[in-house]
């Protein structure tokens, strides 16, 4: 049998996992093995890192909209959202929150 030199293939895909690699910090980006196991790692943390970046922003927005809410009108976050529904006014969390920073007047007519 023909032995098969792939020396060609297996540097194209150590080259790659390298480049992933770096920015880590020692020999988690210069070895290819401990370099592989961040790279791994790293991938599965920035998948739910999306995830939690949603979440953390609707708490961010929320915690906005609750301040200036009891700031504005003296209503707790549930009861401006409560209003909100019940007026058929159909407005994102974050579009509040930015509403209520820049134009505190615009936030009050909302409300009522």
């Amino acid at each position: 049998m023909v032995r098969i030199k792939r020396g060609n293939v297996a540097r194209q895909r150590r080259r790659k996992v390298l480049n992933l690699a770096k920015g880590f910090r020692g020999s988690h980006s210069r070895l290819f093995r401990t370099s592989n196991a961040q790279v791994m790692k790293a991938l599965k943390y920035s998948y739910s890192g999306r995830k939690q970046k949603k979440r953390e922003f609707r708490k961010l927005w929320i915690l906005r909209v609750n301040a200036i809410s009891r700031k504005v009108s003296n209503f707790s976050y549930s009861r401006v959202i409560n209003k909100l529904k019940r007026s058929n006014i159909e407005i994102n969390r974050k579009l509040l929150a930015k509403v209520g920073s820049l134009d505190p007047d615009t936030f009050k007519q909302l409300i009522e």
